[in-house]
Formats: C-alpha cells, structure tokens, sequence
C-alpha cells in the first residue's frame, strides 16, 4: 500500500498524483457525488442546490444579510442577488429592508419557505445516511473529525499567507 503521506511521484520532471491518494481529489470526488444525489432529489421541488444551500442558511438564521447570506454560502454578492431573485419569484423568501441601516437588505424565509425545511433537512440525512451506510458510528465520528481538521487546516493556511 502506498504512503498517503507521500509527496507526488516524479519521473523526469513529470509530476503525478494518483486521484486515489489525494485527499482533495477524493473530497472532491464525494462531494460531487453527494452533489449530484441532492440535486436529483431537489428537483422534484424545483430547486437547484445553489437555491438549496441559500434556504439551509437561512433556516439556520433568519433575517440575514445579502452580504452575510454570500459569506456563509460562499458566493460573490452578484450571484447571490441572482438566486436570490429567483428563491423571491418562487415565493421562498422576502426581502426586508433593514431599519436602522437603508442601505441593508435583510433575507427571510417566507411561510412556503419554512414549510420545505423539515421535509428538504430529511432528504438531506436520508443522503448522507446512503453515503455513510457501510461506516460505523464511529467511523462517520472520525471521518467528520478529521475533515474539520483539515478544513481548519486550510483556513489557517489561508489566513498566514494573506497577512
């Protein structure tokens, strides 16, 4: 078996990387996966996982920001204002401006909006439970443990190489 710690084979100035030794490559490979299975099921709602994870933000904490709601789900302002167009023509969310600051808009979910959230959520775990089905409970406990260790490890790489 192969070192998942070792660096890129090189033979003549040539690097690669098999995909199967790649943690980012295998991530990537999942969550597409898992990608591909929540847009499968969505669609029988109307909705694209794009509109999906902006409504799983939302049932989090209402009253976001357009700023905020594009941090948390990690796009530029334009394309949130783009989905959330569409979540608004839909009837799944409502646009308020904010009181003490004119210049904020602030996103809720409307009563249709609300309604989804228990079945989408369900569906959601329903996924992740065929994804996880032949791990243990404690394997899926150390599969999540390590992928937020690696998230932070990212993000700590990102925050030293910006300063």
């Amino acid at each position: 078996m192969k070192n998942p710690r070792k660096k890129a084979a090189t033979d003549d100035d040539e690097i690669w990387l098999d995909p199967n030794e790649s943690p980012g490559y295998l991530i990537r490979d999942t969550n597409l996966a898992v990608g591909k299975a929540l847009r499968r099921n969505l669609s029988n709602y109307g909705m694209t996982l794009g509109q999906y994870y902006f409504m799983r933000a939302l049932w989090i904490e209402e009253g976001l920001s357009q700023r905020e709601l594009s941090r948390r789900v990690g796009t530029t302002e334009p394309t949130t204002a783009s989905v959330l167009r569409l979540l608004e023509k839909n009837g799944l969310v409502r646009r308020v401006r904010n009181r003490r600051d004119r210049r904020t808009i602030n996103i809720f979910p409307t009563q249709k909006g609300r309604n989804l959230k228990g079945e989408l959520l369900q569906m959601a775990i329903s996924i992740n439970e065929i994804a996880t089905s032949s791990l243990s409970a404690e394997e899926v406990e150390t599969l999540k443990r390590l992928m937020r260790v690696m998230k932070t490890n990212l993000d700590q790489d990102e925050e030293n190489t910006s300063t």
